[in-house]
């Protein structure tokens, strides 16, 4: 595990804010998770108030990280994955994942919040053949990132890097394209992007208002602010990349699993997996 320079940080309790909802903790409650605060499911519940389906997006972004990473260990062939955003240990986390198709799988996660920090231990209880780590760092650092995640993955071999319900945080799109093409650009070809981003394009005018209203809200009352993007911006991001089948869908219709109720109804967000050629 890397550890933060204590000389250079602050300690950990001061930088953990229990009065201000944190995303993190606020998605660990949508889950059903217990590592959270007051403010937190305040300011979920106040979403789920106007727009109940958030908590359907939570739980089909979880469902896509376990589809697409048993996809990439499996057919793929990937062993080392780069899980930017990490956010606290729920189930089917990607190690859990992906060392139940591959135990040689190296994984490292990366998270800034400090709670994160906290429940990194539990991240880090892999297989006894593959290796997980946890960097305590900010996706706008991704010099950072790509630096320290070498100490665990080797560059000269494919990585899928993952950033699920981050890169909406990133709201100038120049910044957004900058961070992917620096991470990109440290892997070689054949590693892919699997990618989850917030939209206000999926579902009828009421839902899309409720959503809009949602998202408002939650700017108004926490640091990280949310910016959906539209499909053609998303698409705008992911230029140079080669698109597995679907395709950049509704993160519910990414190769979903067959039920004897049929494909699962749409929910407001993306999901693409894309190689780099």
């Amino acid at each position: 595990m890397t550890e933060p320079d204590s000389s250079a940080a602050p300690p950990l309790s001061s930088r953990i804010d229990t009065n201000v909802p944190q995303s993190a903790r606020v998605w660990n409650y949508l889950l059903g998770g217990k590592d959270n605060f007051p403010a937190d499911r305040a300011a979920a519940d106040g979403i789920l108030s106007v727009f109940p389906q958030m908590r359907d997006i939570a739980r089909a972004d979880r469902a896509f990280l376990g589809r697409a990473v048993r996809h990439l260990a499996g057919e793929a062939g990937i062993r080392q994955f780069l899980d930017i955003g990490t956010g606290l240990p729920t189930m089917n986390n990607t190690h859990e994942v992906a060392q139940q198709v591959a135990p040689d799988a190296r994984i490292v996660y990366v998270d800034n919040d400090p709670l994160v920090l906290v429940h990194a231990h539990a991240l880090l209880v892999g297989s006894p053949e593959g290796v997980v780590d946890y960097i305590d760092a900010d996706l706008r650092e991704p010099e950072a990132i790509i630096e320290a995640a070498a100490k665990t993955l080797d560059y000269g071999r494919p990585v899928a890097i993952m950033l699920l319900g981050i890169l909406h945080f990133v709201g100038d799109d120049g910044d957004a394209r900058a961070i992917l093409d620096r991470l990109l650009g440290a892997v070689p070809s054949g590693s892919y992007l699997v990618l989850t981003h917030a939209t206000l394009d999926i579902g009828d005018q009421s839902s899309i208002q409720a959503n809009a209203q949602a998202n408002e809200d939650w700017n108004e009352k926490a640091p990280q602010q949310i910016s959906p993007r539209t499909r053609e911006e998303i698409i705008g991001l992911l230029d140079g990349l080669e698109l597995l089948e679907p395709g950049l869908v509704s993160m519910s219709h990414w190769r979903p699993e067959e039920t004897p109720w049929g494909t699962p109804a749409e929910v407001a967000g993306y999901a693409v997996v894309a190689r780099k050629p």
